[in-house]
């Protein structure tokens, strides 16, 4: 999925505005004027459209996470990993929303998608892992629909 599709995806889900999304980013330590935040958010055939790159979109997933969940002062900022697939916006999503498995389960079939324990787990699994599966378009867009649809209560 695209990175801007993402961001677009969780701009509603959250209802942030512009300046709160250039916001959250700051929290990861990068900055980015409102402009290029709304370049972002355009439709790939819109003019002024701006493709989001890895390195602001893996910003941004940690940014969320310390919106979410606060930033701990004692411990070293992580860095960040790159590039940014789908198994990222993932796993960081669940970190920020602090999902268990059965939490995904029910919003997967609240957006009418369902999956089995272990094809769940695979896509949690370190790269290198034999069982590691990688995370599709339509396995993302899904969960995103259903995030939304608990986030913003239906």
């Amino acid at each position: 999925m695209l990175n801007n599709d993402v961001l677009r995806s969780i701009r509603y889900m959250l209802d942030l505005s512009d300046a709160k999304l250039v916001d959250v980013l700051q929290l990861a330590g990068q900055t980015l004027d409102k402009a290029t935040m709304m370049a972002f958010l355009k439709k790939e055939e819109e003019l002024d459209y701006q493709e989001c790159d890895d390195v602001t979109m893996a910003n941004f997933l940690d940014g969320l996470v310390y919106l979410r969940r606060g930033k701990d002062q004692s411990r070293p900022a992580m860095p960040i990993e790159l590039p940014v697939t789908n198994n990222l916006v993932l796993k960081k999503l669940r970190v920020a929303f602090e999902l268990k498995d059965d939490d995904i389960y029910a919003m997967l079939a609240d957006a009418g998608f369902e999956v089995s324990k272990p094809e769940l787990s695979a896509l949690f699994r370190k790269k290198d892992h034999k069982h590691f599966r990688p995370c599709g378009d339509q396995f993302l867009r899904n969960f995103l629909k259903g995030l939304t649809l608990r986030v913003r209560g239906r």
